[in-house]
């Protein structure tokens, strides 16, 4: 049984990892020029979208007088339809995560708490509403948000895999999974039907390391998994190179695969890459859905 000055230490400690994690993703957020975040649509809102020319129903209020006298025709001045999107944030967050091949490389799991508190930070001053998939963390709006998501993101999960997790989404909403996508494809799989039965659409966002795209390992070695739940010894490491990267190009192949099934976009990331990049496009991805 844990004590108190174990549990306060600890609490000590992960207060510490937050603000680090939490000006880490201000300043990658900040890299990202942000507009405001339209719908592309006519209806309520306070932006201007476009004129078009008048139709049958239309009041004379609706008209533009300014703009129809540069013209032959009579135009409408549409505003763009402004309404909050949810967006639904699942980060695995399972020791797989914390593999890193360098000590100049981040970690699966760093870099993917930055860009997803990142592009929460992007979304949240946009107007949307953003939270966690699952019960713990409700969509909302506000600075406030942007805290509480920092503080799950610093949480750990058991098990040497991670697997989406797809309860309690809102129908309509929009998504973004962030994982090595190492574990059981089935529970992927599952997490993204059931996503697309309720009109989710959204973004799988591939994190590998470096050393997990190339295979550079010779001679004798031996893998351990995060989690120290498997391990496998070769004297020849090389003779599992074709293999390895094989079986990866399979994974990835089946997220592209089940990625345009249900509608959603898929993504890869390598850790030694631009953290800036990887935002940029991550944002572009998910805009167009917005």
């Amino acid at each position: 049984m844990i004590t108190f000055p174990q549990l306060r230490t600890r609490a000590e400690a992960e207060a510490a990892r937050l603000p680090p994690l939490l000006a880490q993703a201000e300043h990658l957020a900040g890299t990202v020029l942000l507009g405001e975040h339209g719908r592309r649509r006519s209806g309520l809102g306070d932006d201007f979208w476009q004129y078009r020319p008048v139709q049958p129903g239309d009041s004379l209020r609706m008209i533009d007088w300014r703009r129809s006298a540069r013209s032959d025709s009579q135009f409408v001045r549409q505003r763009e339809w402004q309404v909050a999107q949810s967006v639904m944030l699942w980060v695995d967050q399972s020791p797989s995560m914390g593999f890193s091949s360098s000590e100049n490389t981040p970690t699966k799991g760093d870099r993917a708490r930055v860009l997803a508190l990142a592009i929460a930070i992007l979304l949240i001053r946009s107007g949307e509403r953003v939270g966690l998939t699952g019960t713990s963390l409700p969509p909302r709006r506000g600075e406030g948000q942007i805290l509480r998501l920092t503080e799950m993101f610093l949480k750990s999960d058991e098990g040497d895999y991670g697997a989406p997790e797809a309860r309690a989404m809102l129908p309509h909403a929009r998504a973004v999974f962030i994982s090595d996508f190492f574990g059981d494809f089935e529970a992927t799989e599952a997490a993204l039907f059931k996503a697309a039965d309720r009109g989710i659409r959204g973004v799988v966002y591939h994190i590998l390391d470096p050393a997990e795209e190339s295979f550079p390992f010779k001679g004798r070695a031996i893998f351990e998994s995060m989690g120290q739940g498997i391990q496998h010894e070769t004297r020849k490491a090389t003779d599992l190179r074709d293999r390895y990267l094989e079986r990866l190009a399979e994974r990835k192949d089946s997220l592209k695969q089940l990625c345009r099934t249900t509608g959603w976009q898929y993504g890869v990331h390598d850790t030694s890459q631009s953290s800036q990049a990887a935002l940029l496009w991550l944002y572009r991805a998910l805009e167009q859905r917005l």
